[in-house]
């Protein structure tokens, strides 16, 4: 049986940038090294699988290297598959998955998830830090599996060269930098992840639920934009809702097909 198989760019407003993502649709689970072959195969960020319920869509996810168990990008990716070749014309779509139910739903051109919040707590700068960022940190936050580093401007997160042997040896597996807008937007960011196979994402929706409690606090707001300042780029619209994030973004497609590698 040849799969559905979708590439959409997440987070883009014109073809060629934001986060590329695969989506593809099993009917039923396969074994997870060929999920996990699939991924490596197709070399983007993350891969999701998607499988019809009885209660309707279950999505996984994988990077090159393992399955993780939350991805907003990938999760935009698959309600645009979902909203627009599989069930078209619906408004909302609601996943199951590793991390609860997920909702995605229609705003206009663009598509909002609603993700639980991941708070970032103050912790001790950890030894070589700075080095790994390759700019001075003003502070730096942590989640279960997050460094968050506050740099000093927005330019300074544009120009950021890591160390990526130096990023992959820190005890949390991912790294975000992140600084004040310059005006346009509220905030931006970048995010590092070598060691789960994605030295930098172009677009990174997970990311954003540690980011937006962040800087709706600190900037008094609930609603903020926000700029992924990666080589693709991607624009946020976001909004702290209590222990619940509302990511919005369009998404573009790129390409459509069968996989012909059956599990």
């Amino acid at each position: 049986m040849n799969l559905p198989l979708w590439q959409v760019d997440a987070f883009a407003d014109r073809p060629f940038t934001g986060n590329p993502a695969a989506v593809v649709v099993v009917p039923a689970w396969p074994d997870e090294a060929w999920m996990q072959a699939v991924a490596a195969e197709n070399a983007l960020s993350e891969t999701a699988f998607l499988m019809r319920e009885p209660e309707g869509w279950r999505v996984r996810w994988f990077t090159p290297r393992v399955e993780v168990d939350l991805c907003c990008h990938a999760t935009l990716a698959a309600a645009w598959v979902v909203l627009n070749r599989l069930e078209p014309g619906g408004g909302a779509v609601v996943f199951a998955s590793k991390s609860g139910p997920l909702a995605v739903t229609r705003d206009g051109v663009r598509l909002v998830l609603d993700f639980p919040v991941n708070r970032a707590r103050p912790t001790v700068f950890p030894d070589g830090i700075e080095s790994a960022v390759g700019a001075p940190v003003r502070e730096v936050l942590a989640t279960s599996g997050h460094f968050v580093c506050v740099v000093d401007s927005a330019d300074v997160v544009a120009r950021l060269q890591p160390d990526m042997a130096a990023v992959a040896r820190l005890s949390r597996p991912a790294l975000i930098v992140t600084a004040a807008g310059d005006g346009r937007v509220d905030f931006v960011s970048r995010f590092f992840a070598p060691r789960k196979g994605v030295p930098e994402d172009p677009v990174t929706g997970s990311a954003h639920c540690v980011l937006t409690p962040l800087w709706a606090k600190r900037l008094g707001k609930t609603t903020l934009v926000a700029r992924q300042l990666s080589a693709r780029g991607g624009t946020l619209f976001v909004e702290a809702h209590g222990e619940r994030v509302r990511i919005g973004g369009s998404v573009v497609p790129y390409l459509e097909g069968v996989l012909a590698a059956h599990p």
